[in-house]
């Protein structure tokens, strides 16, 4: 009789188990944002999807993949959502009223070089690094369009390497600048050291929200949607929002 008792006990905490929701979510390595799936630090857009969504009994999985293998896989509703993304990256999913964040993109070059970024107008007289499938809002995002299959104005790298790519060719002197997230950067340089060397010369304004983003392809979208984005109220009303950046050595950009 006990052990009947216990195999029946034994399979309903396995049907619970077995029952729990989960939440796929992906980007490519966008550290301090999203970091390796496998890093002591998952990064901050993972860590409050985690812990927004652990309040409403949801276990969240993460994957790194790169960019585009992200959008195409929430937009075909093989994931639920992208960690990261601006409104021109994917128009067609579901972003919510309240932003994760916000992406204060910049322009990074050799120290030493004279060129400054004062608006699009000067992008003609360097070679510009980007990411392709990346937005940097909607005016360099139409320069970008505009001139990606013309190598001496844009290169564009792919991949989950795409940030050091573009800093190398920077480094070497194959590109002039390249454009990156300030966090982003600022992780990078302090893991990479003292090479590549790269200078801040001007960004871009104004700064451009960044979302967990939707896939438009499932019908549970919208309930998560709303989940995520009460908790972010929360999170932001009662400072665990605020105390999440300080953990990753950053703040709110204002």
């Amino acid at each position: 009789m006990i052990g009947r008792t216990c195999c029946v006990i034994f399979g309903l905490l396995s049907c619970l188990f077995s029952a729990a929701e989960t939440l796929v979510i992906a980007g490519d390595s966008w550290c301090p944002i999203n970091c390796e799936a496998d890093a002591e630090q998952r990064g901050i857009f993972v860590e409050l999807a985690e812990q927004i969504f652990a309040e409403s009994g949801i276990e969240v999985e993460y994957r790194t993949v790169n960019w585009a293998r992200a959008l195409r896989d929430a937009r075909s509703g093989k994931i639920d959502a992208v960690l990261g993304a601006g409104i021109h990256d994917a128009p067609d999913f579901l972003f919510g009223d309240a932003a994760s964040g916000v992406s204060r993109n910049c322009f990074y070059a050799r120290p030493g070089t004279t060129w400054r970024y004062t608006g699009v107008d000067a992008l003609p007289a360097i070679t510009l690094g980007a990411i392709n499938g990346y937005s940097y809002g909607e005016e360099l995002d139409s320069y970008i369009r505009t001139f990606q299959r013309d190598l001496r104005r844009v290169q564009l790298a792919a991949g989950e390497r795409a940030l050091t790519i573009n800093a190398e060719k920077v480094s070497l002197g194959r590109i002039d600048a390249t454009l990156e997230n300030t966090w982003v950067m600022a992780a990078f340089l302090k893991r990479a050291g003292k090479r590549p060397a790269l200078e801040q010369v001007g960004c871009r304004r104004p700064d451009v929200p960044i979302y967990l983003a939707f896939s438009p392809a499932l019908p549970s979208s919208e309930r998560y949607l709303a989940i995520y984005q009460q908790g972010l109220h929360r999170f932001r009303q009662d400072g665990r929002y605020e105390r999440l950046l300080q953990r990753y050595g950053v703040s709110s950009l204002d």
